[in-house]
């Protein structure tokens, strides 16, 4: 459905192989345990795979949506888990690439696998809002000092760089913003506790504060006081695009293992397979079906965007809702179809019907971009 053509489709049978022989043997691991999947990271990056975004003037690949989604979608197949922090990784690549000054020194690192970034927006109190972020930067010294309560942010303390949001230092509206880079050895960053979450359990989410850290005005990481627009313009695409890659991915894990488990079990009794029954095929169908239709419309938002048209906002829009919610509807599905098989952990279905919660839930959630819809389609400003 993704319609690449012979060198997007090379790097996304890369990525599989990868996947299969670095990421997928510890995938229930990193869930059980909680760990952050760094050997998986690791992989990805020795096989360029971190730079997949990367402008090919810094030495990276320089794809685009449609291949880094069909990359998502093989990663999230394997390790949901890795393939989140693989996303917002190039969330932030992304913002990095298209800076005033973009940070060479950061590019070339990730191109070459040695660079792992991430998105830190959200804070406390604008919660699910994350385009309107409370801390305020303060001029100092030619260029800002900066204090925020940032909220759940993946790779927290993981990660090497952050593409961190604040209100402009001279804001006058709450979405008067900015974007800056923050290093992991920055002065005043700090990480609070470990992440021990339902699903996406190996995604290391936690809060991370910074105390008057000092940043450059050569940290900025888009004009002044237009981090709002650059948030929606150049990553929003990418977030939600990606997300939705993420959701379609475990859905199709979902329909796999239970593909595999109903023609492979048995009734011992009546020597015939589970899948034998009406009911269990109708539900495996549903299944592929919802599956296949989420991933159409993730091509459909990816097409829209290459050429756009009026119905590209709605489309980017509704890609994530789209995606997460049918995760959630077939990983329920899958649970009901396997039974106890399912409910004790024999097939990663309980892992996988975890980890499909949390895009609905990741800002934007499902309700916020469904409120942003309604009011595209009536006619309101969304914000």
């Amino acid at each position: 459905m993704y319609r690449l053509d012979a060198k997007q489709q090379a790097v996304v049978e890369k990525a599989a192989k990868v996947a299969d022989a670095s990421i997928a043997p510890h995938a229930a691991e990193v869930d059980k345990n909680g760990s952050f999947p760094r050997a998986a990271l690791e992989a990805l990056g020795a096989a360029g795979l971190l730079g997949v975004n990367v402008p090919v003037a810094y030495g990276g690949l320089g794809e685009g949506l449609r291949t880094m989604c069909a990359v998502l979608d093989q990663v999230a197949q394997r390790c949901p888990s890795t393939a989140m922090i693989y996303k917002m990784h190039l969330c932030a690549i992304a913002n990095y690439a298209a800076a005033p000054t973009p940070p060479a020194e950061q590019l070339k690192a990730a191109a070459a696998g040695k660079h792992l970034a991430t998105l830190a927006w959200s804070e406390k109190g604008s919660r699910s809002h994350f385009w309107a972020p409370m801390s305020q930067a303060v001029a100092a010294n030619g260029g800002v000092t900066v204090s925020a309560e940032k909220s759940w942010v993946t790779s927290a303390g993981e990660a090497d760089s952050y593409s961190v949001s604040t209100r402009w230092s001279e804001a006058k509206q709450p979405t008067d913003t900015m974007l800056y880079m923050v290093l992991k050895g920055d002065p005043g960053v700090s990480i609070a506790g470990p992440w021990d979450g339902m699903g996406m359990r190996g995604n290391a989410s936690a809060p991370m504060r910074l105390e008057d850290t000092p940043l450059a005005a050569s940290r900025a990481l888009c004009a002044d006081g237009k981090g709002f627009e650059t948030m929606l313009g150049v990553v929003l695409p990418v977030f939600n695009l990606g997300n939705a890659a993420v959701s379609v991915g475990i859905a199709e894990a979902a329909c796999a293992a239970t593909q595999k488990h109903l023609t492979g079990s048995r009734f011992g009794h009546l020597g015939s397979p589970l899948s034998d029954l009406p009911t269990l095929r109708a539900r495996l169908a549903r299944m592929r079906i919802e599956t296949d239709k989420a991933r159409a419309h993730l091509a459909c938002a990816v097409d829209s965007i290459e050429n756009p048209g009026p119905a590209t906002t709605l489309l980017v829009l509704e890609s994530k809702a789209q995606a997460s919610e049918t995760a959630i509807a077939v990983t329920d599905d899958a649970m009901r179809a396997c039974g106890g098989a399912a409910f004790s952990k024999h097939l990663d279905l309980d892992r996988y019907f975890r980890d499909a919660r949390a895009g609905a839930v990741m800002a934007p959630t499902s309700d916020v971009i469904q409120e942003f819809i309604g009011r595209a389609l009536c006619g309101m400003e969304l914000f």
